[in-house]
């Protein structure tokens, strides 16, 4: 059975790049890409979705061998690092401005409680940048994610966006929930019979977690997960 690190070799050999190459358009060292290919350690956030670019595939197909894209097709994309800001911030033209929830979190693991939202710090994104993902400005808010369950692609401390507008379920798409009166960040997919799957990255840790029919009222989709920054 294949591993991270064997995909990463086998696709790379496929695309006749040496060691050195791919290193070069990742924007990482020789020795990190052999690291990587020995199964040493994995990339995280944004050198993971580097190297799957690189690599011209999906992140879903390096790290759970799922669906192998020609091109990555990401759930959130990296965005650069935070900016927190309060109401005497200046507004630029194209900016607008989205609720960050500091107290509130999503837990990538078990779950935490759902706790009551602090309105206070804001973080900045371009109004051009909201509307290439199709989110509506009001729907947007921002969390912190908690937890191991969505590594690599998503460290615990990591920031999420989330559009509080799209609750319908696209299989493999990373999504906000209440599950119980916990708020957790999942892929999640449908089942026959409408029942659901919560899947996490981390599956060593973390397997799946099969939501039967009679189970699933006690999911609540909050949004679906458009933006992600992490502090690497």
């Amino acid at each position: 059975m294949k591993t991270f690190n064997n995909r990463v070799k086998s696709r790379r050999d496929e695309l006749g790049l040496t060691q050195l190459q791919l290193a070069k358009k990742v924007g990482v060292s020789s020795v990190t890409i052999s690291q990587w290919e020995s199964g040493d350690y994995s990339p995280k956030g944004k050198n993971l979705y580097k190297l799957a670019d690189a690599l011209e595939c999906s992140p879903n197909w390096l790290i759970l061998g799922e669906e192998k894209q020609t091109k990555p097709l990401s759930n959130a994309e990296w965005a650069g690092g935070l900016e927190t800001w309060g109401s005497d911030s200046p507004l630029h033209d194209d900016e607008v401005e989205v609720p960050f929830y500091m107290d509130v979190e999503l837990a990538a693991g078990a779950g935490i409680c759902e706790v009551r939202e602090y309105h206070g710090p804001k973080l900045r994104f371009a109004k051009s940048t909201l509307k290439k993902q199709g989110v509506s400005i009001d729907a947007a808010a921002c969390v912190k994610v908690n937890g191991n369950s969505m590594e690599p692609v998503l460290p615990h401390g990591s920031t999420v966006g989330v559009d509080t507008a799209s609750t319908n379920i696209i299989d493999g798409k990373m999504y906000a929930i209440n599950h119980d009166g916990m708020l957790r960040v999942k892929m999640l997919y449908r089942l026959p019979g409408g029942g659901m799957r919560l899947r996490s990255y981390n599956t060593d840790e973390w397997p799946d977690e099969h939501i039967s029919h009679d189970q699933v009222q006690q999911v609540k989709v909050i949004g679906k997960v458009f933006w992600y920054s992490v502090l690497i």
